[in-house]
């Protein structure tokens, strides 16, 4: 019988090494003794599950206390000041900061030390934009045209940006900022993650021959909102799931070839499970991604 569509996994996709790690030290603490993670360790429910299966129990960073002894700051970072707090209150605090994020805080820390005025690329409210911000809260968070009109007057700027955020759209509010303010020196320090990069590019390669995109994971998680966001700026359709049990049959409708990508934070399970229940609505899956200038019709 001829497959319905045709299936294709992006070159690069899924969990990266900053929370393969965070988890890996995250399951070793929970398996031991009892530990409560200071807000979600990432932002995905199937591993939100599996860590609660385990025992781990889900706190607040910036509450006074947890019953348990020991504490685990998230994959993606806390201020130092927080840190502090917690090893002071005599919390045995395991921190799965990812590097990346680190990184980032390390080039804020310096650009304040070096005088800047400083500006975080980045979602207001997200539990990373916060950990970069706390210890410096002078510092200007935007992610809009809006929010770059109404910075401040500075003779001199030092820019971050939010590790998971599209180096397109930080590029482009960059530019925004040095055309707002032409004789002020601005210096941008590149942030964004390599994994995220590696999944946009690998999209955008995805989108030449894909016409639905299917995005796995966590609902709240950032860089998969980002994926399902440029796929239909590409002219794609797109839509994210958690599961393989969220996917609508209709989604699938015309479309020859389905793209598959995966957020940074999404087990491989999770994508083996949703590239199963596209083979059994239809779907047959391509034995490797190849890049092509063929029409669509020539996969099939």
């Amino acid at each position: 019988m001829k497959p319905q569509f045709r299936i294709l996994l992006a070159q690069h996709y899924g969990m990266c090494f900053g929370v393969r790690d965070a988890l890996a030290a995250t399951e070793k603490v929970a398996s031991r003794r009892p530990a409560t993670i200071l807000g979600e360790l990432v932002h995905n429910e199937v591993v939100r599950q599996r860590l609660n299966a385990l025992g781990a129990r889900e706190g607040k960073l910036e509450a006074a206390g947890a019953t348990t002894a020991d504490v685990i700051v998230t994959a993606h970072g806390a201020a130092d000041r927080d840190r502090k707090r917690w090893k002071d209150a005599g919390y045995r605090v395991t921190d799965t900061t990812c590097p990346l994020v680190r990184r980032a805080h390390v080039a804020l820390s310096r650009l304040v030390l070096e005088g800047y005025t400083p500006i975080v690329i980045g979602k207001q409210g997200h539990v990373e934009v916060s950990g970069l911000t706390g210890d410096f809260p002078a510092a200007h968070v935007v992610l809009s045209d809006p929010e770059v009109e109404a910075l401040p007057f500075s003779e001199r700027f030092g820019v971050v940006a939010q590790t998971t955020q599209p180096i397109e759209r930080v590029e482009d509010l960059l530019e925004k900022i040095r055309q707002r303010h032409p004789t002020a020196e601005v210096v941008f320090k590149d942030t964004v993650c390599q994994p995220t990069k590696d999944r946009q590019k690998a999209l955008d390669q995805l989108c030449e021959v894909a016409e639905f995109v299917l995005v796995v994971g966590g609902h709240n998680s950032n860089n998969s909102l980002q994926l399902v966001e440029k796929a239909r700026r590409r002219g794609c359709r797109a839509e994210r799931v958690t599961r393989s049990t969220e996917i609508r049959e209709d989604w699938l409708s015309g479309a020859r070839v389905v793209g598959v990508t995966a957020g940074t934070s999404t087990l491989k399970e999770s994508v083996e499970g949703v590239l199963r229940h596209l083979e059994s609505l239809g779907g047959k899956r391509m034995a490797s991604f190849q890049r092509t200038r063929e029409p669509v019709k020539s996969l099939l």
